[in-house]
């Protein structure tokens, strides 16, 4: 399991980055990681519970909190802070973080939802 060698946010651009030991590095935007949270309030108990997110175009990253010596919390500015971020989901969340963003995307369309706050 790859091992974070340091972790910065970025406020300003709403970014998390995330370099590995493996030699991997990510950029994460918060929205990505907010609507990919491994919360159950998100990814519910099975694959068919996982439920779609909208509105969070403009979500941000507060503060991050160690879990033990293999997790962070994140706390995003919408209150949403009960994910528990794995090195190992955090990592598998980079590779796989282009095919996230396209089927996130793909649900929202198909659902008629937006990436945009309701008003």
């Amino acid at each position: 399991m790859p091992t974070p060698l340091e972790i910065r946010l970025k406020r300003a651009e709403r970014r998390l980055e995330v370099t590995f030991d493996d030699g991997s590095a990510f950029g994460f935007p918060a929205e990505l990681l907010r609507v990919e949270s491994p919360s159950a309030e998100v990814q519910g108990h099975s694959p068919a519970e996982k439920r779609i997110v909208p509105g969070k175009r403009h979500v941000g990253i507060v503060g991050i909190e160690p879990v033990g010596h293999y997790a962070v919390r994140l706390i995003f500015d919408d209150g949403h802070d009960s994910g528990i971020f794995s090195w190992d989901y955090l990592s598998r969340l980079g590779q796989e973080q282009d095919r996230r963003w396209r089927d996130y995307l793909a649900a929202l369309a198909t659902q008629g939802l937006s990436r945009d706050p309701e008003r």
